[in-house]
């Protein structure tokens, strides 16, 4: 009886979680490459779903609040509520309409982005130089001229700003879409800590989702310079 003990002491004190549940494994990468691309392709798709659609409905509310200053408050009150709602209690009252299915989390990821873009859009916009807007109004440019050619253009480093911030933030909430069965790199997250707390699995979605944010916001910053050049330093 005691050797069988010794024997288990023993096994014990070689045992290694770290070596037996390593945080990195290039064997995962190799066996779950299709998995990962997989995922990943679900991530990037709803970030962009959500970015692009919230922007299309942001921009607009922005330029209301600011032609029309009486409105300012609620747009951004009503967008500050949405922002504020918990992400588990927003997909709890879309599911029963929606199902679960991508739009529930893509509906859920437009909300949340709404406010960032709103408020960056409003700053920009309100930073125009009066001196500008008054110069061209004397030039004869009309209300939408002067918007589409004059505003929005010298607005556009606030817009970039906005798209930014609501990429990034985007990207970290696709995971919660795990809730519904669509979270992109979130589902293997989970599936990780379900799996007897896998790490490997765990570490390689978390770093494919840093990673996929860093990529966006440079590829945005990028945008930014192409459109805007202007913006960018003379050589000293």
């Amino acid at each position: 009886m005691p050797s069988k003990v010794s024997a288990l002491v023993s096994a014990w004190a070689a045992y290694d979680p770290v070596a037996d549940n390593p945080w990195f494994s290039w064997d995962y990468l190799r066996q779950n490459y299709g998995t990962l691309l997989a995922a990943l392709r679900e991530h990037l798709l709803l970030t962009l779903a959500a970015v692009v659609i919230a922007a299309l409905l942001a921009i607009p509310l922005a330029v209301l609040a600011y032609r029309f200053g009486r409105l300012t408050g609620t747009i951004l009150g009503v967008t500050g509520v949405l922002y504020t709602i918990p992400s588990l209690a927003l997909f709890a009252v879309l599911a029963p309409y929606t199902g679960l299915h991508a739009s529930t989390v893509l509906i859920g990821l437009v909300l949340y982005a709404l406010l960032t873009i709103v408020r960056n859009t409003l700053t920009g916009l309100r930073q125009v130089p009066a001196d500008v807007v008054d110069s061209a109004r004397g030039m004869g440019y009309g209300p939408a001229a002067l918007l589409w050619r004059i505003e929005l253009p010298l607005a556009l480093p606030g817009i970039m700003t906005g798209l930014r911030i609501a990429t990034v933030s985007t990207v970290a909430l696709v995971t919660v879409g795990v809730l519904v069965g669509f979270g992109g790199l979130g589902n293997l997250i989970i599936g990780g800590f379900n799996a007897n707390f896998y790490r490997a699995q765990i570490m390689a979605a978390t770093l494919a989702c840093v990673g996929l944010a860093l990529v966006l916001d440079l590829a945005l910053i990028l945008i930014g310079r192409a459109i805007m050049p202007w913006t960018r330093r003379r050589p000293a």
